[in-house]
């Protein structure tokens, strides 16, 4: 029986070793650069492992990559899995927010370019002297000499996966219920918690993906992925699914979807690397349907998949208008391994997140004030949406923020508060009705609230400040901030528009608009009530 994810990906080298199993393109043209085999794959996978193991990474120790989309950062995703612990980071991170991450997850090792996270190798040295866990830094296509580190050691990666033996691993394998990854929750902006995962984790959620997809993904179909590698859909459904099931992975370009002119040529490598599927989020798919598909073209593809921020029925048919094929919409979460529902391609429910995962459970709970379960949600009722299963992550790495996540229900079984609110119809599909949480979702950017909020609190002007997510038909929403001004305090709304932007280092989380109040609403025992405020900002919205 498979117990790692590392097995997974060496069981499908051991049945299709010769077939593609990662290509990468470098251009919006389709210029390819790399394009390995299955045999090749979990060879470099291997090695780094075990260059890994050399350098002292032992099962606990954690393995950072700040990495684009490419080749090389899937092998250090399932390398460092494969050994210790991999943290996927997004290389487009402040240095401040960056060494605070690492700092907080203690890591040894940082795999990156010296380009990737900043402009300046200076700014790296600076992440680098900030984090005394640091023990060795991995660059990818940069020299050593690149970046003075200090007490760090610093080494090239292809020289030390070169060094390495990519025939077996030198060392006991882990574990089904060792941690495999930390994945930042939002992954984008602010201090994120730190969500644990197991291998077990894992394979329970690709082997329910797979379940969900058959007929529709199998061996040798090509997946392209686009979303960034530090989100759990691309390490997970765009990753780790089609490698075990002997499919192909189309890195579509370092940046992704990101990449200017790359939607405009969707179609063109569509069909020159017979793409089968893809995963995207409803601003990617809305830019898409603007891209008019060329008549006969994309035979290849099956269907889509979309997630992270609610898809409307109406933008559900544009989309699948322009495509051509199905679009699924299904909900996930990063406490969730990934994905948690999926709607069924032949039966599908626009408007709703679809139906529960095989090997999962999902429900809509009645929650008291303190987050105890009081019963289940009747059909049609909308409560606090709950999952249980083996894809069910560990805990966060602070205990502290495992505190009222979990659901006490009598059947024994270990439920999560997801914090979104759902109802569950008599088919069995599940529909989101709004968040607990007070995340703002951007385009698929999980924005925590309280990154703008410190950063506007930090204007002398500023008495309270407060944000929230404000209706946009783009990006689903999009962050604007509603502030209260210290007695006597002179300040326009511009000025602060400005410091908010100057403060924060994510341009997801830059608010698109500061509005002063002459006094924030409260509740009664004194909290700011931001539904009142949610109501303000859809007004500005019409």
């Amino acid at each position: 029986m498979l117990q790692n994810s590392y097995r997974l990906i060496a069981a499908s080298a051991d049945r299709f070793a010769g077939r593609t199993a990662l290509r990468f393109i470098a251009s919006p043209e389709g210029d390819e650069v790399a394009a390995w085999t299955y045999a090749e794959l979990v060879g470099r996978i291997t090695a780094f492992a075990n260059g890994l193991h050399l350098l002292g990474v032992d099962r606990t120790s954690v393995v950072a990559f700040a990495l684009p989309n490419l080749s090389e950062t899937h092998v250090a995703l399932w390398g460092a899995e494969a050994v210790g612990i991999a943290l996927p980071l997004n290389p487009a991170l402040g240095v401040a927010t960056l060494a605070a991450i690492l700092r907080e997850a203690g890591a040894s090792v940082l795999v990156t370019q010296a380009s990737a996270i900043t402009p300046s190798p200076s700014e790296l040295e600076a992440v680098l002297s900030a984090v005394p866990s640091l023990s060795h830094l991995i660059l990818v296509d940069s020299p050593a000499s690149a970046v003075c580190a200090g007490t760090v050691a610093v080494h090239d990666f292809d020289a030390l996966c070169t060094a390495s033996d990519r025939d077996r691993l030198r060392f006991a394998d882990a574990r089904s219920s060792d941690d495999s990854s930390w994945f930042c929750t939002g992954g984008t902006t602010g201090l994120p918690k730190i969500a644990r995962r197991s291998h077990a984790n894992e394979l329970a959620n690709v082997a329910q993906i797979a379940t969900a997809v058959t007929g529709l993904l199998g061996e040798g179909d090509a997946m392209l992925s686009g979303l960034p590698m530090f989100h759990v859909n691309a390490a997970m459904v765009s990753g780790l699914l089609p490698f075990a099931i002997g499919g192909e992975v189309v890195l579509a370009t370092a940046m992704g979807f990101r990449t200017p002119g790359l939607l405009a040529g969707f179609w063109p490598l569509v069909d020159r690397f017979g793409i089968t599927s893809f995963s995207a989020v409803p601003t990617l798919l809305s830019a898409l349907a603007q891209i008019p598909k060329p008549e006969g073209a994309a035979a290849s593809l099956r269907f889509a998949i979309c997630g992270a921020a609610p898809l409307s029925a109406a933008q559900h048919a544009v989309a699948e208008r322009a495509l051509g094929v199905p679009v699924l919409e299904g909900y996930g979460l990063t406490e969730g391994t990934c994905a948690t529902s999926l709607n069924p391609a032949d039966d599908r429910r626009p408007g709703s997140i679809g139906r529960v995962l095989p090997g999962q459970r999902a429900r809509p709970m009645i929650l008291d004030d303190d987050g105890r379960w009081v019963r289940d949600a009747a059909v049609g009722e909308v409560g606090a949406l709950a999952i249980s299963g083996d894809n069910v992550f560990i805990g966060y790495r602070s205990v502290a923020h495992d505190r009222g996540i979990w659901i006490d229900h009598p059947d024994g079984r270990r439920w999560l508060n997801t914090g979104d609110l759902a109802r569950i119809d008599a088919d069995g599909y599940l529909w989101l009705t709004g968040r607990a949480k007070d995340l703002i979702i951007r385009g698929g950017h999980n924005i925590d609230p309280a990154v703008i909020e410190e950063a506007l609190s930090g204007h002398p002007a500023v008495l309270l400040a407060a944000a929230v997510g404000r209706p946009d038909a783009h990006a689903g929403e999009v962050p604007v901030a509603f502030v209260q001004l210290r007695p006597d305090a002179m300040v326009d709304e511009a000025a602060l528009l400005a410091f908010a932007e100057a403060a924060i280092d994510e341009r997801a989380a830059r608010p698109k608009g500061v509005r002063i109040l002459p006094a924030l609403p409260l509740t009664a025992v004194g909290k700011i009530f931001k539904p009142e405020l949610r109501r303000l900002a859809a007004e500005e919205a019409n």
